[in-house]
């Protein structure tokens, strides 16, 4: 028998390190050839790492959310065979047995710590013989316990406990008194606070005092870290505006019920992706990508719209490109196959990289404002907020109409207010009359 060591594979692209984000096995497992043995992610793809070789598990390099540098060792495979040899066939040194991992040590509630024998056993057996004791277990902390009595069994307690009690919404019947004939002290009630006992304010109510700690990996941390350089490197200006999209709406509908069997239903997006196409042909510096660090603003002619996506695995952005070549119908259907793509976990690097603008949208929980965070390193997010029927007066008379508020942030380096306003206000005007959509200038 032999070893085989299985090295973090070079994934390309002149990545350095990837983030392991899913191990398909554990040490004891038999794989077979070709098995996936862990996913890793870089930036937003990720990569499948296959076994090359058949085996059984017997060591795992890294845990989940760990970033592994190119060529460090992964997995060892206890293999066929006499030589040990890593995946490119070159002699490999034996690693030693990881130490005790954190789920494998219980704490107490004193702050004691309990060490499985399992542990003890392992470590015992791999230090240097010698006489031996068995390691003596020191006492436990011993703390008094609630207790409830029993219904209708006034506690006793003085008049300055039952109102200390009373403030702090404590059922005294869980707490245990120390005094004759268990009176209850304020050192008892002191002693109720320290420990955590449950403190009741009502028959079946009690404090829940658990945490959950949750590594923040894969996608979420790559979220995470681009959401921090995007508010830590841009200055935002947000502009919100109402518009009235009842016109719209009315088109839509209109559009959707005589439509063709072979095309999608039309949202509200691809009427907003147009809109946006025909005022950045009126402000192309909107359309643009700002590398502050050489301190150069690249300014597009495609218009490559990002569509911010809420997925099980978090937000992605799938990017419709060339949205200035597409008509409302070609719209919908990019739009739809990047959606369904980017929700399916299918979406390649290439449709979720490289666009130039944003659109950001909740749909119908969309709330009234929000603060969009421009995806960077772009220049400006177009945000969509719900859309609610509300009166508005003509002139004489208030009529409902159907309102939604667009919540836009733009890079204030590059985009003046000014200019922020005007790009939103030729939308509004497209989107409140929507025949000017579809007539060419």
């Amino acid at each position: 028998m032999g070893e085989h060591l299985i090295k973090m594979p070079d994934v390309g692209e002149g990545i350095a390190e990837a983030e392991l984000v899913e191990w398909h096995v554990k040490v004891g497992d038999l794989v077979r050839e070709d098995a996936v043995l862990a996913a890793v992610m870089t930036d937003k793809a990720t990569v499948e790492i296959p076994s090359p070789v058949d085996g059984e598990v017997l060591w795992l390099g890294a845990e989940i959310g760990d970033v592994v540098a190119i060529g460090s060792p992964l997995i060892r495979l206890k293999v066929e065979g006499g030589d040990s040899a890593t995946s490119e066939g070159s002699p490999t040194e034996k690693v030693a047995e990881p130490p005790a991992r954190i789920g494998e040590i219980e704490a107490q509630a004193d702050g004691a710590v309990k060490v499985p024998e399992a542990i003890i056993e392992r470590q015992v057996k791999s230090a240097p013989s010698q006489p031996t004791e068995k390691p003596q277990t020191p006492p436990m902390k011993m703390h008094r316990t609630s207790v409830t009595r029993a219904e209708g069994e006034r506690p006793i307690a003085s008049p300055a406990v039952r109102l200390r009690a009373r403030e702090a919404g404590v059922d005294l019947r869980q707490v245990p008194g120390s005094g004759p004939a268990g009176r209850i002290t304020h050192e008892d009630l002191d002693a109720f606070f320290t420990h955590g006992r449950q403190v009741a304010k009502a028959p079946g109510l009690s404090q829940n005092t658990s945490v959950e700690h949750i590594k923040v990996v894969g996608l979420r941390r790559k979220i995470a870290e681009k959401m921090a350089i995007a508010k830590s490197h841009i200055p935002h200006i947000t502009y919100v505006e109402e518009v009235d999209v009842t016109a719209l709406e009315d088109l839509r509908s209109s559009l959707n019920a005589n439509k063709r069997a072979d095309r999608p239903k039309l949202t509200l997006l691809p009427f907003l992706m147009r809109a946006m196409v025909k005022a950045i042909a009126e402000q192309p510096h909107l359309n643009a990508i700002y590398d502050d660090d050489a301190g150069v603003v690249h300014q597009h002619g495609g218009v490559h719209i990002g569509i911010a996506t809420q997925t099980g695995s978090g937000l992605m952005v799938p990017v419709v490109k060339h949205a200035e070549a597409r008509d409302l119908w070609e719209c919908a259907v990019e739009l739809n196959r990047l959606a369904e793509a980017a929700k399916s976990g299918l979406a390649t690097r290439e449709e979720l990289g490289g666009s130039t603008i944003t659109i950001t949208s909740l749909g119908a929980i969309g709330g009234i404002v929000t603060t969009p965070v421009i995806n960077y390193p772009e220049v400006a997010i177009v945000g969509v907020n719900k859309m609610v029927v509300r009166p508005v007066w003509d002139g004489s008379t208030f009529i409902p109409r159907k309102m939604m508020n667009l919540s836009s942030s733009f890079d204030h380096r590059i985009i003046d207010g000014w200019d922020a306003a005007v790009f939103v206000q030729r939308i509004k005007t497209l989107l409140e009359t929507p025949a000017m959509i579809f007539v060419e200038a």
